[in-house]
């Protein structure tokens, strides 16, 4: 699933959008997440005829703001692609949501799998939207540090791992950054939040925003289906530190990456350097 630094890619690279006018919605008819259908006369109302004012992202989800009341809600869920087109190029096959532009030209949302979701939200009121009422801090627009994560780890008894990939905690980091920030934090995945001292929820935080950051300036991560709204995998797979790196060398001490797995899914660590 696109992390925050791949929705982030996405958001700088759709930028040409901005001041675009909507002439018109098509969509599919199919559901997208939990079976939701996509609001299609909603999505009508709201935007046709409005100019597309600015970009926006919060965790995983995409804003697209308008001159009107509403702003576009995106999530890409697993396969989820949002991309600039011409009108006369031919539709990916799981296209399911289009904004045609005045200008001749198309935003298009695809989603083989259908696990993404499209709606609207009342912009000045984001985050009274269901789906980003729930959401933590963003760890790059607003202040992440050590006080908040040793704040909201009091009390709790779960693992490192599963804390960094709650978005009521932290909005954005999934597998491959919680993985990769807990490795800049010299931090053992499966250690327990009672063992997360002040000194070590600071190193934490800086870890979550260095990783995040470093994936950014490589246009994010792209193990299968991510490619940014021009098209552009990502490069940053090439850089990643322990993710997916099971029994090559820790770019830090050389001792071996091991794999385990944590509520189901794949985790990467050193076992030297991240000894807590």
């Amino acid at each position: 699933m696109p992390e925050l630094p791949e929705v982030e890619t996405v958001r700088l690279t759709l930028r040409p959008a901005v001041g675009a006018t909507i002439g018109g919605v098509w969509t599919s008819g199919q559901p997208l997440r939990l079976n939701r259908p996509i609001p299609t006369a909603a999505l009508r109302r709201a935007l046709v005829g409005r100019r597309i004012t600015e970009l926006r992202r919060f965790g995983k989800y995409l804003l697209v703001d308008t001159d009107g009341p509403r702003s576009l809600l995106v999530h890409l869920g697993m396969t989820g692609r949002l991309r600039i087109h011409r009108a006369a190029d031919e539709r990916a096959l799981h296209t399911h949501v289009v904004l045609r532009f005045e200008d001749g030209r198309e935003l298009r949302y695809s989603d083989p799998r259908r696990f993404g979701q499209v709606d609207l939200a009342r912009r000045g009121a984001e985050r009274d939207h269901p789906s980003l009422a729930v959401l933590g801090l963003d760890p790059l627009t607003e202040r992440l540090d050590g006080a908040y994560l040793h704040d909201r780890a009091r009390g709790k008894s779960a693992s490192l791992k599963a804390f960094l990939m709650d978005q009521g905690i932290v909005a954005g980091v999934g597998n491959i950054y919680a993985s990769e920030a807990l490795w800049r934090a010299k931090l053992r995945p499966t250690a327990r939040l009672p063992r997360l001292t002040r000194e070590r929820a600071d190193a934490l935080a800086r870890g979550i925003r260095d990783a995040l950051r470093h994936a950014l300036a490589k246009g994010g991560t792209s193990l299968r289906d991510f490619v940014d709204a021009d098209g552009v995998a990502g490069e940053n797979a090439d850089y990643l530190l322990v993710y997916g790196r099971e029994g090559a060398p820790c770019r830090r001490c050389r001792t071996l990456i091991r794999r385990s797995v944590i509520q189901g899914r794949a985790t990467f660590f050193c076992p030297r350097c991240q000894v807590l």
